[in-house]
């Protein structure tokens, strides 16, 4: 079991390098993994929110849909936490790639 939970774990921090960067599809797809604790990882409502955040920045309508869909199941101090995470990765991918 503990095998299965660090492959999880190396699998999600090799997506969430990737989705710094990359696609608002790769953003949603990590949303979704926070949203239902895919892999083996616990739900974290303020990372999918995060996730969600960011692939709506870059243009996911599906984004969107599902940030707003579980900002209904978060208080707003946990939404604000969010957000205040997605503004912090959207500067440290603005300072890394100047």
């Amino acid at each position: 079991m503990g095998n299965s939970i660090k492959s999880a774990q190396f699998l999600m921090e090799a997506r969430l390098s990737r989705a710094a960067y990359g696609s608002a599809d790769e953003c949603y797809d990590l949303g979704m993994a926070y949203c239902c604790g895919d892999g083996g990882m616990p739900i974290d409502l303020i990372e999918a929110h995060k996730w969600f955040n960011l692939a709506a920045l870059r243009g996911s309508e599906e984004g969107q849909a599902m940030r707003a869909e579980i900002a209904e199941e978060m208080t707003a101090r946990e939404i604000a936490e969010a957000q205040r995470a997605a503004r912090a990765m959207i500067a440290a991918t603005q300072l890394r790639a100047a």
